[in-house]
């Protein structure tokens, strides 16, 4: 085998990695984490209020952990928790107009640093890319990750 010619998942992994470090970069001028950023994320695209839990099993993360996201997410003015009406034991959490404003900031910028690296390829070869990319997704039973 060639240097150039890589195991297919190998380099799947390594443009996923250098996704990923564009991703964490472009939420750093917000102050965001990435955890906090997927948080926010997972936030707008709900039509309805989450309950904690909730939110932490989408993220896959322990609930604790879940907590101080939406701790400081709150103290930012980007969630708020209110009371379950049909509970009053349990709390709900919505993203306030500034909260919806920032995920869609975030989400643009990181389709910009998705798209810069994707840059180098024609049209034509981006859409076999995706193609390719959402077959491949579709067979494995992959689905879509958070």
């Amino acid at each position: 085998m060639h240097s150039h010619e890589k195991d297919l998942g190998e380099l799947v992994m390594m443009v996923a990695r250098s996704m990923r470090r564009r991703h964490m970069a472009a939420l750093e001028p917000f102050g965001l984490s990435p955890s906090h950023g997927r948080a926010l994320r997972v936030l707008a695209g709900t039509d309805d209020a989450l309950r904690p839990g909730d939110l932490a099993e989408r993220l896959r993360i322990a609930p604790r952990s879940a907590t101080d996201v939406v701790d400081a997410l709150e103290s930012s003015g980007w969630v708020a928790r209110s009371v379950d009406a049909t509970d009053r034991r349990a709390v709900l959490l919505r993203l306030t107009d500034d909260g919806r404003d920032m995920a869609r900031t975030i989400a643009r910028a990181q389709k910009s640093a998705s798209e810069a690296m994707f840059a180098g390829l024609g049209a034509e070869d981006r859409a076999t890319l995706a193609e390719l990319l959402t077959r491949i997704n579709d067979e494995s039973g992959a689905g879509n990750i958070a």
